[in-house]
């Protein structure tokens, strides 16, 4: 086999919560009177660091502190994400990574407690070998978070492969020297996606057929 390690990107790729982001940001733009966004609009604009998409959307850090809305947005996702499921088939194909001999991890730049509590909730912690996170909820990226990780990793970089849904994942992989493999329908368009250089399967079973 080509690759001997697995990184899946966690928000997006293994849970599927777009739709859930953009619900809670329209309600923090509806207190602030501010223009709703759309699923769409979402995956095409939507980008690291998340201050930056912020901004995109309207948010003043001069009369706010980005501080507060980070922790009013990561409140409202922490009391709703049990509303989401994962990626369909996605419990199936860990599964059937685990048994044909890969070792697998989790980067996301969510916070460190909440992922762990989040992969608890979803019965998936016990297939991972690693979970990375960050140690704070500004998902700045998680370029750091990777280098780290990778430290843990008894492969070469050449035979690991990150599983992600965004640019950044692409950004965080070329970073490390691994490969990558992006799944659309997350948290940017297919568009972006391909728009990166990246390779793009159709959906979770094209991505399986390209590693069993």
């Amino acid at each position: 086999m080509k690759y001997k390690h697995i990184i899946w990107d966690w928000n997006g790729t293994l849970l599927d919560d777009a739709w859930l982001c953009v619900e809670i940001l329209n309600k923090m733009l509806a207190c602030r009177n501010m223009t709703a966004t759309t699923l769409e609009q979402y995956q095409n604009h939507f980008d690291f660091p998340v201050i930056d998409y912020y901004l995109k959307l309207g948010f003043d850090f001069a009369k706010e502190d980005f501080d507060s809305v980070a922790r009013e947005y990561i409140l409202s996702y922490n009391a709703h994400f049990q509303k989401c499921s994962l990626r369909k088939g996605i419990r199936d194909a860990i599964s059937q990574l685990k048994t044909a001999g890969f070792s697998q991890s989790v980067l996301s730049a969510s916070q460190q407690t909440s992922l762990i509590e989040a992969l608890e909730c979803y019965n998936l912690k016990s297939l991972f070998e690693n979970i990375c996170g960050l140690d704070d909820y500004y998902a700045h990226g998680k370029v750091d978070a990777g280098k780290k990780l990778m430290r843990n990793l008894k492969a070469h970089a050449k035979e690991i492969l990150l599983i992600g849904d965004t640019t950044h994942d692409y950004q965080v992989a070329c970073e490390l020297g691994a490969d990558c493999m992006l799944l659309p329908a997350g948290h940017q368009s297919r568009e972006r996606l391909a728009a990166a250089g990246a390779k793009v399967c159709n959906d979770l079973n094209e991505a399986l057929k390209n590693l069993i």
